[in-house]
């Protein structure tokens, strides 16, 4: 414990994120469950601590700076429960929903939810081309992000119908995305946004070279998408 808390402080100080002994705590039990639940489930492949706590804390914990205060925020394909479940150890103040189509894993977030006492977040077992046509949840997001899910254009089609207009889809992807990004533009423009920055940078004492793409939603998603289930992946726009 001794350990991970001298890492998880030093790391989140180097990305300005500041750590109180209560969340360094929740981040360690938050460990502890996923390693147990490893062994039922596929949750993830890195079961080093120190592995743990850079390439899924540290590196969820990348984008908290970009959300404003109070915000409502999903998490689509939030798998073990990145970048969801970290930002809302940080970041009280934020709502958070998580969301995949797996309900192995809504069990597990939920058992890590009730074990770490985290208020205002949640966890929904949907696809999300079902989610983002429902009309009680589209549009209704500040943010939405994603980590390692899709190619930046399939992504836009599930993200940015459910951005609420001037709010932001937060991309979290690794260093090779110029092309992703160009051939994403049209797909992007047509679901109503418009790249608005694109951060570089590595992840702390380490050669990991991550990207930030936050595209702002500048009007209303085209009714229409996103497309049926299985198509955005399919044949992305």
């Amino acid at each position: 414990m001794e350990e991970f808390s001298q890492k998880m402080k030093e790391y989140a100080n180097q990305i300005g994120v500041l750590l109180e002994e209560k969340q360094i705590q929740q981040f360690y039990h938050y460990m502890t469950l996923l390693l147990q639940w490893n062994e039922k489930i596929n949750l993830t492949a890195i079961t080093k601590p120190e592995e743990i706590i850079l390439k899924h804390f540290i590196d969820s914990l990348t984008i908290a700076k970009h959300i404003k205060k109070e915000a409502k925020i999903i998490d689509v394909g939030t798998g073990a429960g990145f970048p969801g479940i970290p930002l809302k150890i940080v970041r009280n103040d934020i709502k958070v929903t998580l969301l995949d189509s797996l309900n192995k894993r809504i069990t597990f977030l939920e058992e890590v939810i009730k074990k770490l006492e985290l208020l205002h977040i949640q966890a929904i077992h949907s696809r999300v081309e079902d989610y983002g046509k429902n009309k009680k949840y589209r549009e209704s997001f500040d943010y939405a992000t994603s980590r390692a899910v899709a190619n930046l254009s399939t992504l836009s089609e599930y993200l940015l119908p459910l951005v609420k207009q001037n709010g932001c889809v937060i991309s979290m992807k690794g260093s090779e995305v110029k092309s992703e990004i160009k051939q994403s533009q049209k797909a992007i423009s047509l679901l109503g946004g418009e790249i608005q920055e694109i951060n570089q940078f590595q992840l702390p004492q380490s050669d990991m070279n991550r990207t930030i793409i936050i595209i702002k939603k500048v009007k209303q998603t085209p009714a229409k998408y996103p497309r049926k289930a299985g198509l955005p992946a399919k044949e992305p726009i």
